[in-house]
């Protein structure tokens, strides 16, 4: 009897039922990721369509690697309050503190899941820390909160019904009290125990990985696992895509093999210069149509073979009839303030923003300034509160000497509620202000009403109607609102001799199947209109946003060299037609024949041009042209790090 008692005694000394009982919790929390996992598979499943329930499993499985991750940072404070030896730590006052401690952390991190079942429809990608960016700039976030919770009660109702359970399971398993009679082996076990548990956890954060040789895993690690790219964003979850990106840099210096300066010149041609076209001064306008896919303009889907297709932009068909449409186009990036400094500058967005990055604040050669030197006056008009998403910061940087929004407007009756004033009296307010500038001006007008919660004027209501998803009849009111802007742009004498050029920021809601190919969830439309010139026609060749820069010097005779990555899409002779952007963590590379995806450190796939899809990896049958495409992409990026963070991005003479 004695000797049991002893047992009972060294047992507690152990804390044997202390450490089941937080491993108990511990798996709780793998348990909700697994549901969460599920949830964001069931929201999102027309974007991340999985072949079978066992390949589902399959990216559950790998997913574990991550949930670990993200699971072992949100408890490390956690995790040492359970295992330091306190000696009171099995007390009812103890145990209560750990449960408060446990879900303020763990409730606060599963949230960030219960966000992409929603946000992931517009980045298709997992949420990161550069989203933060984005959000800091809006002055209207309880408006925009209160939105989301009334549009998506459904999501939050999920997010407190498993919340509840959560807690109900975590209080069925309580720590058993005892009190420690002897310190020596209480401490001493307690000291090894601590060690143990603190070397898995390290172990766990890395990804399961102690070798020394390796790095932690990442985001990109999530696509070695998966034959469809998109079901990289199925093992991930948003915790770790925003732990792993709280304190990291996107931008860093490369140096690959067989990349040099030479190279970067001939594949990349950074400097620009054309003499294609004689001299003039037409004025330009530049509309970035917000969320303004190429699903949504019939003209650009003639070629589609998409059954039952219904076009949503009667009045941008119409003007395509009159001017070069590019039906290959494609963003840069994958949110708003990426579409601006892809447009205006040049300038893409891969993993991180460019924008949100370190290095924005330097002498940044962009259509801004070489207007300005060659005597134009600049605009740019954004129906938003003034500052909101980040323009009026960016535009200060490249130079914008007018900014023109919800402020300068000046009449809150037209706004709507959410984000700015509605687009067909925002485009009025800005013929009326192009009306008494001066020529030759440069304008940009950033739309909005095409965003998110999707709505239109009330008396519209029933002149746009619900379409296949809400996005269409805001597509339908943006077209109309830019017909009334030409309508009434078409009598004042400055409209002749403009440029217009008419592009998306990046896409949205998607219909068609043919939009949910991985590489079309980046097409965008790019409409240059001249009128009456010789710009007419349909280019069926890649572009992009960043080759609208060096398109419109080139079209005005702007003579001398600048920096662009981008090309002119009217000369076809001092460079091939091509296209990058990236998901997050995957460059994704066109040129010529292939698309080439790419990580940053190696090439993992070569597909044919046309297969949007990325269904058919041809990489085991590399040739000639495959390497000089993995070769021109790896000199772009590296050119790109190289004069961003040595703040070269202007031409030197």
């Amino acid at each position: 009897m004695l000797s049991l008692i002893n047992f009972y005694k060294m047992y507690y000394h152990l804390r044997l039922n202390e450490y089941k009982v937080l491993f108990y919790r511990l798996l709780l929390a793998y348990v909700f990721y697994f549901i969460a996992r599920i949830l964001f598979y069931f929201y999102n499943a027309d974007l991340l369509r999985v072949e079978s329930v066992s390949d589902f499993i399959s990216l559950c499985y790998y997913g574990l690697a991550f949930d670990t991750t993200a699971i072992l940072y949100v408890n490390l404070l956690f995790i040492l309050l359970s295992i330091l030896p306190f000696l009171k730590n099995t007390n009812s006052g103890y145990q209560k503190f750990l449960l408060y401690l446990y879900f303020i952390t763990n409730l606060l991190a599963y949230a960030m899941n219960f966000i992409d079942f929603i946000y992931y429809k517009y980045t298709f990608a997992r949420t990161t820390i550069v989203a933060l960016e984005v959000v800091k700039h809006e002055t209207n976030k309880k408006v925009l909160f209160l939105s989301f919770i009334f549009d998506y009660w459904h999501v939050i109702a999920l997010f407190l019904l498993f919340s509840m359970l959560w807690i109900y399971l975590y209080k069925q398993v309580d720590v058993k009290f005892s009190s420690p009679t002897k310190k020596l082996p209480y401490f001493g076990f307690s000291t090894v125990g601590f060690l143990i548990i603190v070397l898995f956890t390290i172990g766990g954060i890395r990804g399961g990985d102690f070798n020394k040789s390796t790095r932690p895993i990442n985001i990109l690690d999530a696509s070695r696992h998966v034959k469809n790219i998109v079901h990289s964003d199925i093992v991930l979850n948003t915790p770790f895509a925003i732990f792993r990106t709280l304190f990291t840099n996107g931008f860093h210096k490369t140096n690959y093999t067989g990349v040099n300066e030479k190279l970067i010149l001939e594949k990349v041609q950074p400097i620009k210069q054309y003499h294609n076209n004689p001299k003039t001064k037409p004025n330009v306008v530049v509309m970035i149509l917000e969320s303004y896919g190429r699903e949504y303009i019939g003209a650009f889907n003639k070629k589609a073979s998409i059954p039952n297709y219904k076009s949503h932009a009667p009045f941008l068909d119409s003007l395509s009839q009159h001017s070069m449409i590019y039906t290959n186009a494609y963003a840069n990036g994958r949110q708003s303030i990426h579409g601006m400094s892809s447009v205006l500058a040049g300038i893409p967005s891969f993993k991180d923003a460019f924008t949100s990055s370190p290095f924005p604040k330097q002498k940044i050669e962009s259509l801004v300034s070489t207007l300005i030197s060659d005597g134009y006056d600049t605009s740019f008009f954004h129906g938003a509160a003034n500052g909101s998403m980040g323009f009026l910061g960016f535009g200060n940087i490249l130079g914008i000497q007018n900014y023109y929004g919800r402020t300068e407007f000046n009449d809150d009756s037209q706004f709507d509620g959410f984000w700015g004033i509605w687009d067909e009296p925002f485009l009025q307010f800005m013929k009326n202000t192009l009306d008494k500038k001066k020529t030759p001006f440069f304008a940009t007008v950033f739309t909005v009403s095409s965003h998110e919660p999707y709505n239109i004027p009330e008396k519209y209501k029933h002149r746009f109607l619900e379409g296949g998803v809400p996005i269409h009849k805001c597509a339908e009111y943006t077209d109309f609102a830019l017909k009334q802007f030409f309508t009434e742009a078409k009598k004042q004498p400055w409209f002749s001799n403009t440029i217009f050029v008419l592009v998306a920021d990046h896409c949205n809601q998607i219909y068609y199947d043919e939009y949910q190919k991985p590489i079309n969830r980046y097409a965008v439309p790019i409409i240059i209109y001249k009128p009456n010139s010789k710009y007419v026609g349909v280019d069926d060749d890649f572009a992009q946003q960043i080759d609208i820069y060096p398109t419109i010097l080139d079209m005005i005779g702007y003579k001398k060299p600048f920096r662009s990555w981008g090309r002119s899409l009217f000369d076809k002779k001092s460079s091939e037609p091509f296209v990058i952007n990236s998901t997050g963590s995957i460059y994704q590379f066109m040129r010529g024949n292939y698309i080439c995806t790419f990580d940053g450190t190696k090439v993992f796939g070569f597909y044919d041009k046309n297969d949007k899809a990325l269904k058919y990896n041809l990489i085991k049958n590399r040739n000639p042209e495959m390497d000089d495409i993995e070769l021109s992409c790896k000199a772009f990026i590296q050119d790109y790090m190289d004069r961003v963070m040595d703040k070269k991005m202007y031409y030197k003479k």
